[in-house]
């Protein structure tokens, strides 16, 4: 059986990258990686589907164990990714999405070099502006420190393996669908050896 890839698709808030998760979701056989966190659950949120929620203390132990692909603290609270959820869904034969700003994928990046990593971009950032102040959710402060962020994350792109514009949510999910399906088409060290496997049967049974 043929082990599934890890694709970590990170993005500049309001470039859309969680919309096109769901979208990857909802079409492909494809699952999202499931953080644990040690921050209360809120209204609706279910264990297990939006996060694992874990005490401090057993987060601290599994971070101790290296059970982590990446983790941090955010506002007191931390926030992971865990290393068996991701390894046994891949060992299984089930692709992986995993949505993460560009400080995790980094950190992800060192621990799995074989994921493949996707950026999502906006048209332009006169659109990712327009995008932020249309949530109307931000104060000028914030604003600007979510636009010097996104400029930021965006200088770390030559990190990534692909980009994605996304312009209209439909067309961008499709470009990512391909790049997923395109990953499992490429030359790999095991198609290598599979050939080789082949040029060796077919010596033998070559008559002489």
């Amino acid at each position: 059986m043929d082990k599934g890839l890890l694709f970590v698709i990170s993005g500049p808030s309001g470039t859309g990258k969680g919309t096109i998760c769901k979208e990857l979701v909802k079409t492909m056989d494809i699952v999202m990686s499931v953080s644990e966190t040690t921050r209360a659950p809120r209204d609706g949120e279910i264990q297990g589907k939006n996060y694992f929620f874990v005490t401090k203390e057993a987060f601290q132990t599994k971070i101790q164990e290296d059970g982590f692909i990446e983790y941090a603290e955010v506002y007191g609270n931390y926030y992971g990714t865990p290393k068996e959820f991701i390894l046994n869904k891949i060992e299984s034969g089930q692709d992986v999405v995993l949505e993460i700003d560009f400080q995790g994928a980094l950190q992800v990046k060192e621990k799995f070099p074989n994921g493949i990593f996707i950026f999502i971009l906006p048209p332009s950032m006169k659109e990712l502006r327009q995008r932020i102040v249309k949530r109307g959710t931000e104060s000028e402060k914030s604003f600007k420190e979510r636009f010097n962020n996104a400029l930021k994350e965006i200088s770390y792109i030559d990190k990534y393996d692909y980009c994605v514009i996304n312009d209209e949510v439909e067309c961008a999910a499709t470009k990512v669908k391909t790049i997923i399906e395109a990953e499992h088409y490429k030359v790999t060290e095991e198609i290598y050896s599979q050939i080789y496997k082949y040029k060796e049967e077919l010596l033998c049974s070559t008559p002489r």
